[in-house]
């Protein structure tokens, strides 16, 4: 792997951890102005300090997050349907690795969608950014997408899509967290993060789903909505990365982030 590969991938997986925290408000390729994501740059501004990595397209990184930020940028490449289309594995590539390198992106990520009537399109997609990126060295993230069949995120599954993505050329692979994710993540030969997936009942639920996929072979997360659309979104990723980088407990999680929503509190009552 050469230094500038080497170096994009310390800037999403932190060396002195061998973790990552990975902020994903790409939705709006396919979901539209989905809640809470309405303004970018409102949802993004408190938040961008806080995470290792923001996940985003390049519209969204062109009008909503300051060129001054720190914050290394993944640029979602891949897109063409919407939610409300015949299927949202018919995906191309909507931005070029020129464009990326201009927006100084540390990877770029693309979606697979095995087991589709698109998975020769997404897969060959795929090929090619790796192609691409190889040549420049900038590492590829494969999203292993499901679509709205959201009950295909099974251990089986998610081993094959992974180990596809990984075999293909990916540096890094997002994927969902499962029963039997150990599994997963020891068959997929490069780096795994979970995605969080649709919002979860409780905050608790989210530090739970966190620890476990980091206890069973994860080296972080790629968390929106259930960061985001938390009604204390700062609170809420500041556990999540005390779980990621200092291997705190749930429960631990959980009175950090009460302790962070209170201290909010406090602030805007003496104001």
């Amino acid at each position: 792997m050469d230094w500038g590969m080497k170096n994009r991938i310390s800037k999403i997986i932190r060396p002195e951890t061998g973790r990552a925290v990975m902020l994903a408000v790409d939705h709006g390729y396919f979901l539209g102005p989905t809640r809470d994501l309405e303004v970018l740059r409102k949802t993004i501004s408190p938040l961008i300090s806080y995470a290792d990595s923001l996940m985003l397209t390049r519209g969204a990184l062109r009008s909503s997050v300051d060129s001054q930020t720190t914050t290394p940028i993944v640029l979602r490449v891949s897109g063409g349907s919407s939610v409300i289309g015949e299927s949202l594995a018919n995906e191309g590539l909507i931005t070029s690795m020129e464009d990326a390198i201009r927006l100084n992106a540390v990877a770029v990520a693309i979606s697979i969608f095995v087991g589709t009537q698109y998975e020769k399109q997404n897969l060959l997609n795929m090929a090619e950014l790796v192609n691409q990126g190889e040549r420049v060295g900038v590492p590829v993230l494969a999203v292993t997408a499901v679509g709205k069949e959201l009950g295909k995120r099974d251990q089986r599954f998610l081993s094959l899509s992974c180990r596809i993505a990984a075999e293909l050329g990916a540096r890094i692979v997002k994927t969902y967290y499962c029963d039997g994710f150990e599994k997963v993540a020891s068959t997929c030969p490069v780096p795994c993060v979970i995605a969080g997936g649709p919002k979860l009942e409780t905050e608790l639920d989210a530090f739970e789903m966190t620890f476990n996929a980091i206890k069973k072979g994860a080296v972080g997360v790629d968390m929106g909505r259930n960061i985001w659309q938390n009604p204390k979104p700062v609170a809420m990723i500041k556990a999540i990365r005390a779980i990621v980088h200092e291997n705190m407990k749930p429960q631990e999680a959980l009175k950090l982030y009460e302790s962070e929503k209170n201290l909010k509190k406090s602030a805007a009552k003496k104001k």
